[in-house]
């Protein structure tokens, strides 16, 4: 568990209408564009003529993807991309997507975002019965699940629902085979997953628009919960079989996941940051004489803060750009020199001023501290910290890396002692209400369950970041955790 919050994993397909069609350089430049989504490792996998051939490793898409790898892919009709942040399972090329797997009916190629919440009950079903499986992630456990209804379905899109009646939790997909590119997303629709379609007749698949925006597409629509789309030499065509109802989209979508310029069930993310902005304002107004964020997803709640108190808004910090997301700080000295790395203070609009601070969450609380410390440090007279999130107060099962109460600081301070510890002024959170109203024009209802401990879909009572990575000799019980609903019933 980190300071922060970690993105999700992105995904990208899309489908040519001819052959010979450059899809890996148009998959590299959506995987660019969804490089906020994860940062550790990303891949691409083509199909040219129904054959598919695969590069993936660890690392950013521009180290991954040189000139000459993409080269050596080649040109085809398909090609699916991912780039993956680790909620589950250990970084390294072996868990790196796409997944690609030959089995008795030919190849399937696979990308995932999301987490299941009964793969550890799968999982060991499936080793009973002889399957072996070579990564710690779930994108393998549903690949084994849709290969195994293959076998006896008349087609792979029938395979994937009938698979579908197995799969619980959180799941965007993107599935190719030798003549299908497919896309899939769950029951009740945790993650996003959009399709668009350029001039040249290209569909596209993306967990965000603006994968869509670099390549020119023009966005069609957001598949809706539990759909299946196809797309063919025949044309597209929608499976609604598991379509239930609208969509409990993660709300961290819009607090911290997605790119500001993207559209998410069809509201803007840069207006709902701006909504958070403003409703914080209201519920926790302070006297201050600038308003600024922490770069990036607090900006455009700062904004939002500023034009609803009326207070200006100023340019903080400064952010270096050039700093992974994966850059190691394994001393005390060398975390507060990684902020100051990541982040510098712009002195002019903070000395010797009244400072409201917007944040986008609190995890632990060390980060804010050293962020404030920046501040009081450049001359701040008083530092206001206000959070465009609810405090987090439970687990996500669906694919963000909140896996342990005990790594949460809500969960151990109240507000006013979690005040202290950061050394702010005043602190506010965003209230459930909210968060929730932030979004209002977003065509879904919304999943709050990290903030409320009550989710739209039953989960496991107990499960661990390691929970595939048990050392020789641990025990490895199978499943037995209680369910439970929304209104708390176990299941």
């Amino acid at each position: 568990m980190q300071n922060t919050i970690h993105e999700e994993c992105g995904i990208f397909g899309v489908y040519a209408p001819e052959q010979n069609h450059p899809v890996a350089t148009e998959a590299y430049y959506g995987l660019f564009a969804l490089q906020h989504r994860g940062q550790e490792s990303c891949g691409i996998a083509v199909n040219d003529r129904g054959v598919i051939v695969c590069h993936k490793d660890v690392g950013l898409v521009r180290d991954v993807f040189t000139a000459s790898e993409l080269e050596k892919l080649g040109t085809g009709q398909m090609a699916i991309g991912h780039t993956r942040y680790s909620t589950f399972g250990t970084v390294n090329r072996t868990n790196a997507q796409p997944l690609v797997v030959r089995h008795i009916k030919g190849q399937l190629a696979i990308a995932h975002n999301g987490n299941l919440t009964n793969a550890t009950e799968l999982r060991r079903q499936l080793e009973f019965s002889g399957a072996i499986f070579h990564t710690t992630n779930d994108s393998e456990i549903i690949s084994y699940m849709i290969i195994r209804e293959r076998l006896t379905a008349s087609s792979i899109e029938a395979a994937v629902d009938r698979a579908m009646d197995r799969l619980e939790g959180a799941y965007s997909l993107v599935i190719m085979s030798p003549e299908k590119l497919i896309a899939v997303r769950d029951e009740t629709g945790y993650r996003p997953l959009v399709m668009g379609k350029t001039k040249e007749g290209e569909i596209i698949f993306a967990s965000e628009t603006c994968a869509l925006d670099v390549l020119g597409a023009e966005y069609i629509r957001d598949l809706d919960a539990g759909e299946i789309v196809v797309v063919d030499s025949s044309g597209i065509r929608s499976i609604r079989t598991h379509c239930k109802g609208r969509s409990h989209m993660c709300v961290f979508e819009f607090v911290y996941f997605a790119r500001p310029d993207s559209y998410i069930a069809g509201m803007s993310v840069h207006e709902a940051r701006r909504n958070a902005g403003k409703i914080l304002a209201k519920e926790h107004p302070v006297d201050a004489d600038v308003v600024i964020g922490v770069p990036d997803s607090g900006l455009d709640a700062a904004l939002g803060y500023a034009e609803e108190s009326g207070i200006p808004y100023g340019m903080g910090f400064v952010k270096n750009r050039y700093i992974a997301r994966t850059f190691i700080q394994p001393t005390q000295a060398q975390r507060d020199n990684g902020v100051r790395m990541k982040l510098n203070v712009v002195p002019s609009v903070i000395k010797g001023k009244r400072v409201i601070m917007v944040d986008d969450s609190i995890v632990r609380g060390t980060t804010s501290a050293r962020i404030v410390k920046l501040l009081r440090d450049a001359g701040a007279k008083e530092v206001h910290v206000r959070v465009s999130a609810p405090p987090f107060i439970a687990p996500c099962y669906y694919g963000t890396d909140i896996d342990s109460k005990e790594h949460l600081i809500a969960c151990q301070m109240s507000e006013e002692g979690i005040c202290q510890m950061i050394g702010a002024d005043t602190l506010g959170y965003l209230s459930v209400e909210g968060v929730k109203k932030m979004a209002s024009e977003a065509d879904c209802d919304f999943c709050v369950g990290c903030f409320t401990e009550k989710y739209p879909s039953a989960v496991p009572e107990k499960t661990s970041k390691d929970r595939f990575e048990k050392k020789i000799g641990e025990s490895s019980e199978p499943y037995k955790g209680a369910r439970r609903t929304e209104d708390g019933e176990e299941l």
